[in-house]
């Protein structure tokens, strides 16, 4: 098996979503609006949520942002998360509004009977807190951990990754010691390695609480994608995560793509088109680049789970995607259509990215009215649906 038994977890609620356990591993994205511009805030979370993003955080930096969270939760299309640091009373709006969720360190919080307000009201709210330990912003390391750390000839991959873990433990037995146990745990970093090191230990440890992955500052969506799919990616081959954040500068909705293409690559999560298409060579004879990307477009607008190929070679294009649901194989003037690796239709160049847009169509609703997934060969086409239902 090439990916791990996924960890197992407590199961938590936030607004409906569930979150650990066999649930399946949830994408989530944070809102770059001012929180205290709800109109603005809604939405952006409108368009997180037709991205596909499941849950959002929002930042709540003062009493403005607090005070309008009253007329955002109850009218947010996904549960949503209040990102609060320091200040317990923006904490107690956030749960009075009805958030789904808490982002709070109580260590950081500096009176333990403010901490205690906070904790009693999200016991009886049910509302589960994440604590999020980043290495940017832990407490300097004192010199007794370094000193013991040093006796343990540990490198500084080992070092930061094992203070990261203890700050989080820090955190979590001080809602322990209340009694609090709808806890997620997050312990993200920029370095992958230093990232990849504090959740493993963490997740050897003997606890069951659900972890939120992130690469934090991951960067621009070249480097960021490549640097979170290499550090969630890793993480969840090994069984680990049960949410994901790609943090990207960019729109937000680019990070909820991005977190669905790393699941799907896994096999995790089936959400969505999947496109396959070949990296071009000296035997491509039409524009593959334009094709391939128009056909991206297009997918972008189908839901339902469905492999798709483009290729620019009509000899080996089939044989080299015969795994996907429906293809193209392009070349010579010419194209082929092709379901499961079979040819099933055969089309002139200036007629192929419209054939393959009908025959995607075609398979979406074989499937929807349960028609066997079978190819069907030319001459046998039964209507199709038209490209605008989807445009």
């Amino acid at each position: 098996m090439l990916v791990a038994p996924r960890r197992p977890t407590r199961v938590l609620d936030v607004g409906g979503v569930k979150i650990g356990g066999d649930n399946p591993i949830v994408v989530q994205s944070m809102a770059t609006a001012d929180t205290r511009n709800p109109a603005e805030t809604l939405a952006q979370v409108q368009e997180l949520a037709d991205a596909g993003c499941e849950v959002v955080r929002i930042a709540v930096p003062d009493r403005k942002a607090a005070a309008a969270l009253p007329d955002i939760v109850p009218f947010a299309a996904v549960p949503l998360i209040a990102d609060i640091h320091f200040e317990h009373t923006l904490a107690l709006k956030a749960l009075e509004a009805g958030i789904h969720g808490l982002r709070l360190n109580p260590g950081n919080i500096r009176k333990h009977e403010d901490v205690v307000e906070v904790v009693e009201l999200a016991k009886k709210r049910g509302t589960p807190i994440r604590i999020g330990v980043n290495y940017g912003s832990v407490a300097p390391m004192t010199p007794e951990f370094v000193d013991e750390m040093a006796q343990k000839n540990a490198t500084q991959i080992e070092l930061r990754a094992e203070w990261m873990v203890r700050s989080a433990l820090g955190h979590i037995k001080i809602l322990e010691d209340l009694d609090f146990g709808l806890i997620k745990v997050s312990l993200k970093a920029f370095e992958v390695p230093v990232m990849l090191e504090a959740y493993r230990r963490f997740a050897a440890l003997p606890n069951d609480y659900p972890l939120h992955l992130g690469v934090t500052e991951a960067g621009t969506p070249r480097a960021g994608s490549v640097r979170s799919a290499v550090g969630l990616g890793t993480l969840l081959a090994l069984g680990i995560g049960d949410t994901i954040r790609v943090s990207l500068t960019t729109n937000p909705t680019e990070e909820v793509f991005v977190g669905f293409e790393i699941l799907k690559s896994l096999e995790l999560r089936q959400k969505g088109a999947t496109m396959i298409a070949c990296p071009t060579c000296g035997r491509v004879e039409v524009d593959l680049f334009r094709i391939a990307n128009e056909i991206d477009d297009f997918l972008l607008k189908i839901d339902d789970p469905i492999r798709v190929a483009v290729m620019g070679c009509v000899v080996n294009g089939p044989g080299e995607a015969r795994d996907a649901d429906v293809g193209l194989a392009a070349g010579n003037a010419k194209g082929v259509i092709f379901r499961k690796g079979k040819i099933v239709k055969t089309i002139p160049e200036d007629e192929m990215i419209d054939a393959l847009k009908r025959e995607i169509l075609q398979v979406v609703e074989d499937r929807r009215n349960g028609v066997a997934d079978e190819p069907v060969f030319e001459g046998q086409y039964k209507p199709m649906l038209t490209l605008t239902s989807v445009s």
